[in-house]
């Protein structure tokens, strides 16, 4: 008799990421953030039901942008999401913190538990139906 195969998790429909990479992004470089929260909700509102990610924290300069990376889901159901900054290295700015608060609707995922993760920390999770 064969044996059922398990679906590997993807997702049906990506996130609604306004800080997601840019072509402009070539030229510039990568830095830091500092997160000071990360809070997961569900949005009751939507169907079917989606996952809303809400970020605060700093960034090192006022030129620096924010950018947010959702990663696919991997064969153990953890989705990694990266956060991090990019500067324009011929931009002249001055070392001020910028503070910076994020709001990122994940996306729909096949059905499974899903452990996410921000920057290597555990995050919360998410049960998709």
């Amino acid at each position: 008799a064969p044996t059922p195969t398990a679906i590997p998790p993807f997702v049906i429909h990506a996130e609604d990421n306004p800080y997601a990479e840019t072509s402009d992004d070539l030229g510039k470089r990568q830095a830091g953030v500092v997160i000071t929260s990360v809070h997961l909700s569900e949005r009751l509102d939507l169907a079917p039901v989606r996952v809303e990610m809400n970020i605060s924290g700093s960034m090192p300069s006022s030129c620096n942008e924010l950018r947010v990376k959702v990663n696919s889901p991997d064969a153990s159901y953890q989705i990694f999401i990266e956060v991090y900054s990019v500067i324009d290295p011929n931009q002249n700015c001055e070392n001020v913190f910028q503070q910076f608060e994020a709001r990122i609707l994940l996306g729909e995922y096949t059905p499974g538990r899903y452990i996410i993760f921000v920057n290597d920390v555990l995050a919360g999770d998410m049960v998709s139906y």
